[in-house]
């Protein structure tokens, strides 16, 4: 018998599918609400697991199953050996599927609150959230916070899919008293669009079609609504952002500036200027990835042309000059804290925007967010998982936006200087007026000129080490010998500026990292009087001590490492610190119940124990002769 099934136009079958549009949702909630179970139910009946695929499923939920006799469908994106064994999500899964009208770009983010930070990063470039609820338990303290991240990170549409309506014989009454709190809630966040919708992960009820089991809703279908909704990309009329990742410059004839546009769009001919300068030209080319263009729009990525050789680099932004962003160092965000190690103010961190890097420090912790009860509360620093509205300072003027203005150039994380851990997420608020308000004065005698005078080379000599290691002692002597040679120096010692300039700080790792801040300012102060500054401090976190170094040229910081072990410094306990933070009588004590971070590469180590002062003095004296 002849086949008589028509040919398939493969043109018209690929135009069909750029035609779709594409919908990026996450689902979070608190854990055991169902997340996995309903992501891999829609990617099950839209047909999208290959049998393979189904079948390694179905051997493995009889081995990490949890529905019985059934097929687990969660394990279809559980995809961790830890997540299959405990039943439970920790990373984000993305998971692609479509149907005939819509593509789907799903996250499956963790409920557990210590895996708070990974439903952050899935959520950062999601349109849709559906926040699952289990019909059981209500809106829950998890509900709330993953509530109020979608909210902080400008997510419009909220579907809440309350779960397990099987498991409560699918009351209407419970399903309308859970709709009743959330959307309460939500409306204190401003989350405006929420569709509430009555479902059972587990058997498919008002996932794909309805069972008859909820005669009482009249809405649509979960697929039914994420195949209609509505998601305005307004992008491509928001203004033009081109953040530059690549000054492209194969040859002397061409130079180019390459980024994905985040927002708005460009023509050849427009001018254009950079953010950071206000320089301005005109655009010569669009280079795409196969052919030129005569216009870009957000979500491309281009190399731009300008007509001027103008100073551009990466970090910096492309944008037109009526539309320009903020230029500052210093601006109020919100920062979701991702770490194990508190966030502290005033430690240096590494920031990152769409393209750029620079360093930054909070400066303050205006406030903590409840996310419960959205109350606001007085807080020093901020723990893991915690939300907190800062304000923060740069080392350098940065192009931003505010993030309710452009997701891509509103946005930053914080990663530590020396693990290269990210540690934080923050959206910007807004720029501060004192940062524009505030410039450098240069005076007409400089660093270089009271050097001159004093005829030596300024210089910081940071001594490091734990209480009793000889620090002041050592340094002490040397700061007797440098004056004995004409040498004009200051010595700044650890427990004299506590009797004034740090009188107000304790001994928490906070005021610690305060402490350190406010003498590295001196230090630098005494530096570019052209003095030899002595500073004798425990200093025990490596990050301060590298924000020290920060602050004054690379030969001018001369770190000193005296290396005393601490059974030695215990012996010698000059104030009888160590016997009272034996007995805990006195907390936070370096070296005993406070961390103390030695430092990896000192210019100079000290050994307290096998020299006498004057010999170690010596030593460094010599070193620094050799390193004039």
């Amino acid at each position: 018998m002849a086949d008589t099934t028509p040919p398939i136009d493969i043109d018209a079958f690929l135009a069909a599918q750029d035609a779709k549009d594409q919908l990026r949702f996450i689902t979070c909630g608190s854990v055991d609400d169902g997340k996995s179970t309903l992501l891999g139910r829609l990617l099950y009946d839209s047909k999208t697991v290959f049998e393979d695929q189904l079948a390694a499923t179905e051997s493995e939920s009889r081995k990490y199953g949890t529905q019985g006799e059934k097929v687990d469908l969660a394990l279809l994106v559980d995809g961790l050996q830890a997540e299959r064994e405990q039943g439970i999500t920790i990373d984000v899964a993305y998971r692609y599927f479509e149907t005939d009208r819509r593509k789907f770009i799903a996250a499956d983010t963790p409920g557990h609150e210590q895996y708070t930070r990974n439903m952050a990063t899935g959520a950062s470039t999601a349109d849709l959230a559906i926040i699952l609820i289990d019909a059981r338990k209500g809106v829950l303290v998890q509900t709330r916070r993953h509530s109020y991240i979608v909210s902080l990170l400008g997510i419009r549409h909220v579907v809440l899919a309350v779960n397990k309506m099987d498991l409560v014989d699918y009351d209407q009454a419970t399903f309308h008293a859970i709709v009743a709190e959330y959307r309460q809630f939500a409306a204190r966040l401003g989350i405006e669009d929420v569709h509430a919708i009555p479902l059972s992960a587990l058997d498919g009820d008002n996932v794909f079609e309805k069972q008859g089991k909820t005669p009482w809703y009249e809405g649509p279908t979960l697929m039914r609504l994420l195949e209609e909704i509505e998601i305005r990309h307004e992008e491509a009329d928001a203004p033009f952002r081109l953040p530059v990742q690549w000054v492209n410059r194969p040859n002397l004839d061409f130079r180019g500036f390459a980024g994905l546009i985040p927002s708005g769009r460009v023509k050849v001919g427009d001018t254009v200027a950079a953010a950071l300068t206000g320089r301005t030209s005109t655009v010569a080319r669009i280079v795409g990835p196969s052919s030129e263009l005569q216009e870009a729009v957000a979500g491309q990525s281009v190399t731009v042309t300008l007509a001027d050789e103008i100073d551009i680099s990466r970090g910096d932004v492309l944008t037109l000059p009526a539309e320009a962003p903020q230029v500052a160092d210093q601006f109020a965000a919100h920062i979701i804290w991702m770490d194990q190690d508190r966030m502290l103010p005033e430690r240096t961190y590494v920031i990152r925007f769409a393209t750029a890097q620079a360093t930054a420090q909070v400066t303050d912790l205006t406030h903590k967010v409840d996310v419960n009860t959205l109350d606001h509360h007085a807080g020093k620093s901020l723990e893991l998982n915690e939300v907190g509205y800062c304000k923060l300072a740069l080392d350098r003027a940065v192009a931003f936006d505010p993030y309710r203005e452009n997701r891509a150039t509103g946005s930053f994380v914080l990663i530590d200087r020396f693990s290269n851990a990210t540690v934080g997420a923050g959206v910007i608020s807004h720029g501060l007026r004192r940062a524009s308000n505030i410039e450098w004065h240069n005076m007409s005698i400089d660093k270089q000129a009271r050097a001159t005078a004093n005829n030596q080379k300024p210089r910081v000599l940071w001594f490091t080490g734990l209480s009793g290691s000889g620090k002041s002692t050592v340094a002490d002597r040397l700061e007797q010998k440098l004056h004995a040679l004409g040498r004009r120096t200051y010595l700044l010692d650890g427990d004299n500026v506590r009797h004034g300039l740090n009188k107000d700080l304790g001994f928490t790792d906070a005021d610690r990292v305060e402490n350190i801040r406010r003498v590295a300012e001196v230090a630098r102060l005494m530096v570019d009087a052209g003095l030899i500054v002595l500073t004798s401090f425990i200093s025990p976190f490596r990050s301060e001590r590298q924000m020290a170094r920060d602050l004054v040229e690379d030969t001018e910081f001369v770190e000193i490492f005296v290396d005393t072990p601490l059974e030695i410094c215990e012996q010698r306990d000059p104030k009888g610190l160590y016997k009272k933070a034996r007995a805990g009588q006195l907390k936070n004590f370096t070296g005993i119940d406070s961390a103390y971070e030695a430092p990896e590469s000192a210019e100079i180590v000290l050994k307290a124990g096998e020299a006498s002062p004057d010999e170690l003095a010596d030593q460094i004296i010599a070193w620094l002769d050799a390193n004039a």
